[in-house]
């Protein structure tokens, strides 16, 4: 009788583990409490009938870039769309910063910071698969790239200090660099911002750049559901599971697995968890959450600036004080009237997203944890700063608030959306200090999510180390994604 594998939660990392663990022949059943699988990668008709939204994220730069999805074929399971224009950062009087995929073209355009920026960007892009190779794994190891490594820190060093403001000198250089660094969701400079940032900057000018699936996130889960079901796996929809100790997942002795694509905190409702383990996960600790909303426009946005019309990512937050005063009000548990914003217009090169001559938006801001704050009106004050009559294109929106995503999604405590507060103590610590924190100190659970390394972001990563963790405990294999998913 084969082996069986239950995962709790089908997001990329509950999918991608159980895509895993089918294809090494364990019996694989997906629990997911959603009526629908997938996740943080769904595509949904939130506002209205012909226009569809992603549900979570909506642009994947390190999906692509991913081991275990370059091994799964991803690109070519799926069609990406690779944007000229990774990221647009709109500034007053109709200026606006571009990061072109093309990073000469970018300097260009930065006057006397030209130099500079090539300087910081450039090494870690054109060697993006090395950094990728260090960051996308457990940092608690020698790394193969040290050079490249040992310059990716020192950057993020230099970056996480206040001298590291003076590191560009143009508003447009300092806004390209704030836009990214303000995707950790957390206080402004800081270490974990600049090591997330320049990942995202390195990504921006390497392969395809900031890439996203046509038809919606939604279209990496299907492959991934499609591949678990080829190889005998389920899914089961609509199951919310509260407590593992009501949850039978079958006999560890035999080597029946658990893998659990949520909090960690799930653990702490197992009553046989050791004491120091459960203090170690009531440590992690979470940061702030995000309140999206997402809209209905009869057309495009009216950017001020042409080149970020044609954006699909673009960055709402002015100038870099702006955004750095954004994110540490948030920080400190207030909300900016004036948010930094990070919003996908996905339309601009994806007509399948919407009726034919209209679009939508995604939009999103940082929160304190838990907030109940509707982000509409003031996503709408933010994006009309720079796209004046953006208020009379909207023909309807959906919000979520960071409370109702965490109703929504267990794993998004207090809406977090990173899996965690991302830090550099929590780089280390996630969310236990070891070299295998995939594996619970319960025989055959293992976490799978974003609370593992490498973290947050469409990657599958989390959820592939889980399960080889798994298959190595269990039957002694020591595994690269090919190795499976060339079966």
């Amino acid at each position: 009788m084969a082996r069986r594998a239950t995962v709790v939660g089908s997001g990329p990392n509950g999918l991608s583990a159980a895509v895993a663990l089918a294809r090494a022949g364990y019996q694989v059943q997906v629990l997911e409490a959603s009526a629908t699988a997938g996740g943080g990668v769904r595509t949904a008709e939130l506002t209205l009938p012909g226009f569809r939204h992603d549900v979570g994220s909506a642009v994947h730069p390190a999906a692509l870039t991913s081991s275990f999805f370059r091994a799964f074929g991803l690109r070519d399971k799926i069609a990406w769309i690779s944007p000229d224009i990774s990221y647009a950062h709109p500034l007053g009087d109709g200026r606006a910063a571009i990061a072109w995929r093309d990073i000469e073209r970018t300097a260009d355009a930065l006057g006397s910071d030209a130099q500079r920026w090539l300087a910081v960007v450039r090494p870690l892009s054109s060697h993006v698969s090395d950094v990728v190779d260090f960051t996308g794994s457990q940092l608690l190891r020698m790394p193969r790239h040290p050079v490249v490594t040992v310059r990716y820190g020192l950057r993020a060093l230099q970056l996480s200090s206040r001298l590291g403001r003076r590191t560009f000198a143009t508003p447009e250089a300092q806004a390209l660099m704030s836009g990214v660094l303000a995707h950790a969701n957390t206080r402004l400079p800081s270490f974990g911002s600049a090591a997330s940032g320049l990942l995202l900057a390195a990504h921006a000018h390497a392969g395809d750049g900031w890439a996203y699936p046509r038809g919606g996130a939604q279209q990496i889960a299907d492959a991934l559901i499609a591949d678990l079901r080829l190889h005998g796996g389920e899914i089961a929809t609509g199951v919310h599971i509260a407590s593992l100790a009501d949850l039978d997942w079958g006999d560890p002795a035999a080597g029946d697995l658990l893998l659990l694509d949520t909090s960690p905190r799930l653990l702490l409702t197992h009553p046989d968890l050791p004491a120091g383990y459960a203090r170690a996960v009531a440590r992690y600790r979470y940061g702030p959450g995000a309140a999206k909303v997402d809209f209905a426009l009869d057309g495009p946005v009216p950017w001020r600036h042409p080149d970020v019309a044609r954006s699909p990512t673009v960055h709402v937050g002015g100038t870099r004080a702006e955004v750095e005063a954004s994110e540490n009000a948030v920080a400190r548990g207030r909300i900016s009237a004036r948010p930094y914003v990070l919003a996908v217009q996905p339309s601009v090169l994806d007509p399948t997203r919407a009726p034919l001559g209209k679009r939508v938006l995604w939009a999103y801001i940082h929160v304190p944890a838990g907030s109940v704050q509707d982000p509409t009106d003031l996503v709408i004050r933010q994006v009309e700063r720079f796209a004046p009559g953006f208020r009379d294109r909207v023909l309807a929106s959906h919000a979520m608030t960071a409370a109702e995503r965490a109703t929504f999604n267990p794993a998004d405590v207090g809406g977090d959306i990173l899996g965690g507060a991302f830090t550099f103590a929590q780089a280390i610590r996630r969310p236990v200090v070891s070299p295998t924190p995939w594996r619970t100190p319960l025989r055959g659970v293992y976490l799978a999510s974003a609370a593992t390394p490498p973290g947050p972001g469409v990657t599958g990563m989390p959820g592939w180390y889980a399960a080889r963790q798994a298959l190595r405990d269990t039957l002694g294999l020591r595994l690269h994604p090919s190795d499976l998913l060339g079966r």
